[in-house]
Parts: structure tokens; C-alpha cells; sequence
């Protein structure tokens, strides 16, 4: 058993201090920008909250994080407030935020010169994948506090895995949505497609789903999409800041994503069209408005 903070208690840091608690067996103290929602898990699940970041790292050998963005990722680490002012020398800072590379590189050069760790940890999985504990965690850092914070990963995660230095982890992630934002549209567009041609489109999705087509989403999204359901989790707005990040990443080392551009351009269609909190699915809208 490890003392653990987890700062951020959204959609998916909720569940996923859940199981630092229930699977991993982990003492945790909880930290959430609106108090309530802290008290409220503590209520549910137990462990202690804390009002600042600070207070629930203080004497803690791990520190989680799953907070919005880059700026609200400082504010929580090197903030007047923030877990770096009180996390003990050798205790490891585990950021779940998907962020850029860079602020990762920051915060890892901040926390060596504290005598701490830092790793950045971003995830894939959606809410489902946190509410089940089985989320893949894309890892940057050093490799023996990786070795350190790796089974205490796995309690809300099925893959973990060290993939370079610091800010590999964020690099990952943003291939995890490049490959994502490609996906969704041609099912989207596969959709469309059945259905002005008349097709059974469910019963096409279950055929194809079994061959070269196949996929995570038209697993778990066709059906939905062709209902045009929209709330299973990981919502547009998220989406386009993931895709900032790597459209930003990519003018820094040179890529070219001209099929990412395009659909984080429909995405803006879709918030125009009052989808800000649909999920990323939600493409299909575009084309059937």
C-alpha cells in the first residue's frame, strides 16, 4: 500500500482515484478545484480531500494528476499551491493530463531540481475505459521511478508502458488522437454513405467490423452513431484541444497532418451546430445536418 494523492477529480480522475483506492488497496487523499466534489467521493468512496494541492501531496509517495490543460497543470505542480511545495525528495509526480510535450519537459526538469520525480503518464480509453480500470497509459521520464509507479498505474489501467524520455508520453498521446480524428470521420463518412444508399447500415457495421475495416469505433460507435447518439463520453471540446496540441506539435518538429487539420476543422462545425459536449462520434452530425 502506497499514500497517494490524485489531483482532479473530473470524468475520468474520479473513477480513476477510485481504483488507486478499491483495486490498488492505496491510502488516497483527493484534491478537486470545487471542494465539493472532493467531499462528495469521500463521501462514496472513503480516504481523505484536501482544499489545495499542497496539503494532499504533503508526505505522499505518489502524486496523480488529471486536470484540463497545460496552464491548469502548473497551477497544481509549481503554483503558489501546487504539490510541488510540499511532495517528499523521492516521491513521483504521475501526470494523467493530456497536455504538450513541453510542458511535460518543464515540469520534469522542476521536479529533479526539487529531488523529485515526474513522469507523464496521458491516457486512452475514454470515460468507460476509467469507470472499468482499464485504461493505456502512454508513459514519459526516467526509467526507475517509472519502475516505481507502474503497479500503482495498473490499478485503473490494462497497458502501461515507458515509451522514451520526458514528454514521450504526451508525443504518444497525440498520435493515440491523430490515428483517432482519421477514424472517426471515415466511419463517419462510411455511415453517410449507407445510409443514402439504402443500406442496412447496423448490419453492414457488424459485417465489415470482422475484416480489414475494423476498429474500436465501429466496434463500439457504429451502432450509435447510425442512432445518432452522442453521449458516451469523451466530448468534442476535449477533442479540439487534443488536436491544438498536436497541430501545435506538429508546426515545432515539421509534421504534416493535412487529414487532422481537416477534421478539427469539422469538429468546429459540429460546436456551431451546439456539439460542444457530444462526443467525438458526433462527426457524423455534420454530414446529416
Amino acid at each position: 500500500m502506497a499514500e497517494v494523492a490524485f489531483l482532479g477529480l473530473g470524468v475520468m480522475g474520479a473513477p480513476m482515484a477510485g481504483h488507486l483506492k478499491n483495486k490498488g488497496g492505496h491510502a488516497v487523499t483527493v484534491y478537486n478545484r470545487t471542494f465539493a466534489k472532493a467531499e462528495a467521493w469521500v463521501a462514496k468512496q472513503g480516504g481523505a480531500a484536501a482544499k489545495t494541492p499542497k496539503e494532499a501531496a504533503a508526505g505522499k509517495d505518489f502524486v496523480f494528476a488529471c486536470v484540463g490543460n497545460d496552464d491548469d497543470l502548473r497551477a497544481v505542480t509549481i503554483g503558489p499551491d501546487g504539490a510541488f511545495q510540499a511532495m517528499k525528495p523521492g516521491s513521483i509526480f504521475v501526470d494523467n493530463t493530456t497536455a504538450s510535450a513541453e510542458v511535460a519537459r518543464e515540469l520534469h526538469a522542476a521536479a529533479k531540481a526539487r529531488g523529485i520525480a515526474f513522469i507523464d503518464a496521458p491516457v486512452s480509453g475514454g470515460q468507460a475505459g476509467a469507470e472499468n480500470g482499464v485504461l493505456t497509459v502512454m508513459c514519459g521520464g526516467d526509467a526507475e521511478p517509472f519502475a516505481k509507479a507502474e503497479p500503482v498505474i495498473m490499478a485503473f489501467a490494462r497497458a502501461c508502458r515507458l515509451l522514451g524520455p520526458s514528454g514521450s508520453g504526451q508525443l504518444a498521446k497525440m498520435m493515440n488522437q491523430i490515428c483517432i480524428a482519421g477514424l472517426v470521420q471515415g466511419l463517419s463518412e462510411a455511415v453517410h454513405f449507407g445510409k443514402r444508399a439504402g443500406l442496412d447500415v447496423e448490419a453492414v457495421l457488424e459485417v465489415i467490423s470482422k475484416g480489414a475495416a475494423g476498429s474500436w469505433q465501429m466496434e463500439n460507435r457504429g451502432k450509435t452513431m447510425v442512432a445518432g447518439k452522442f453521449d458516451f463520453g469523451f466530448a468534442v471540446d476535449w477533442m479540439r484541444k487534443d488536436l491544438d496540441i498536436c497541430l501545435a506539435e506538429a508546426r515545432r518538429n515539421g509534421a504534416h497532418l493535412p487529414v487532422t487539420a481537416l477534421v478539427d476543422q469539422f469538429y468546429s462545425e459540429v460546436q456551431k451546430m451546439g456539439g460542444n459536449r457530444w462526443d467525438t462520434s458526433s462527426l457524423v452530425a455534420r454530414l446529416e445536418k
